[in-house]
């Protein structure tokens, strides 16, 4: 199966599911990503309906229950959906292992550029007077990790055997250019590392991947890296960035938003409109870039430099997107209580 198709399938499932109403094949037409047809007309008419009626045999094949119905007795055309009650899995015992592989996928899907199509999706319908269940809860919108333009090169190199190099910037500040050979992505309390062998310095090292400025390029042939047999990527993070006291942001979060922030947080105080939360870090780098990514969804109650470090990657994300034309401001990002002017 193609990875257009693929793409295509996943979309469409989440749009079937999320609706209590049956939709027509016409509005699936229209709000699915990846049935676009250039040019209008029988033609592309035809061509859409073979391409559904094998998605739907495809998705049943699958073992998706795809109900066929229609909403009064006023419809004219049968439409179609998917019951949460028949699709869900049953309730499921994990290992810690295997729940551990279930949360890093989770935390993949985030950063999947597909999220945002299968978003776009939902909003389309909830346009055209769909019912549908909440985007966010969902969860399924691009979040602005500061990692994420590392973290999918690195993975690529790691797969295809190659070496990387990247800039990178020391706690201190101070950038240097690294060569590496990747032997595995790990995902430690809360953050991205990569680790490898260090050409320059000879010797196993892990690199933050919230710290690494720019491109990450491949070089090399492919299948040159080899990765030493049995080594312990996740054993070797945990050893270098031990665990301990961390430093501890105070943040209001409105209901309905931060679905991921939510799973790595503690509940202080649960309000009407928005709660309370208490979320860990260990690098403030992180944590500002997690926050931000929420957007004004989010505020930073306490400390001062975590709401000084959000705003200012807001900031910084507003003057990047403004008018060339214009001077640079702070549209478009949230006033904190204290925060600078």
């Amino acid at each position: 199966m193609s990875s257009r198709r693929a793409e295509r399938l996943v979309n469409l499932v989440l749009c079937l599911l999320s609706t209590r109403q049956y939709l027509t094949a016409e509005r699936i037409r229209a709000a699915v990503p990846g049935y676009e047809q250039d040019g209008s007309g029988p033609r592309a008419d035809e061509a859409f309906k073979r391409m559904f009626e094998r998605d739907k045999a495809e998705l049943r094949d699958l073992g998706v229950p795809l109900e066929t119905g229609r909403n009064s007795i006023f419809d004219t055309e049968d439409g179609y959906r998917i019951a949460r009650r028949d699709y869900e899995l049953p309730e499921i015992s994990l290992s810690p292992d295997e729940a551990a592989a279930v949360g890093l996928g989770a935390r993949l899907w985030q950063s999947a550029g597909l999220a945002e199509a299968a978003r776009g999706a939902l909003l389309k319908l909830r346009a055209a007077g769909i019912e549908v269940d909440s985007v966010r809860a969902l969860d399924a919108h691009a979040r602005t990790d500061a990692s994420e333009e590392a973290l999918h090169p690195c993975l690529d190199a790691v797969q295809s055997g190659r070496s990387v190099t990247f800039d990178y910037r020391k706690p201190d500040g101070i950038r240097e250019r690294r060569d590496v050979e990747p032997w595995g992505v790990v995902s430690w309390r809360g953050r991205w590392y990569l680790v490898g062998h260090d050409r320059d310095r000879d010797a196993a090292r892990c690199f933050r991947l919230s710290r690494v400025d720019g491109a990450v390029r491949p070089v090399g042939p492919a299948g040159a890296v080899k990765v030493p047999t049995g080594i312990d990527l996740v054993g070797y993070v945990q050893a270098v960035h031990p665990g301990g006291q961390r430093p501890a942001a105070l943040v209001r979060v409105q209901h309905g938003a931060g679905v991921g922030l939510r799973r790595i947080s503690r509940l202080v105080e649960r309000g009407e409109d928005a709660d309370v939360l208490e979320v860990w870090y260990s690098d403030l780098d992180w944590i500002a870039a997690r926050l931000a990514g929420e957007g004004a969804a989010v505020q930073v109650l306490d400390p001062p430099e975590v709401r000084a470090a959000v705003v200012g990657r807001l900031r910084e994300h507003s003057d990047e997107h403004s008018d060339p034309g214009k001077p640079a401001t702070a549209m478009g990002v949230p006033t904190f209580p204290g925060s600078p002017a």
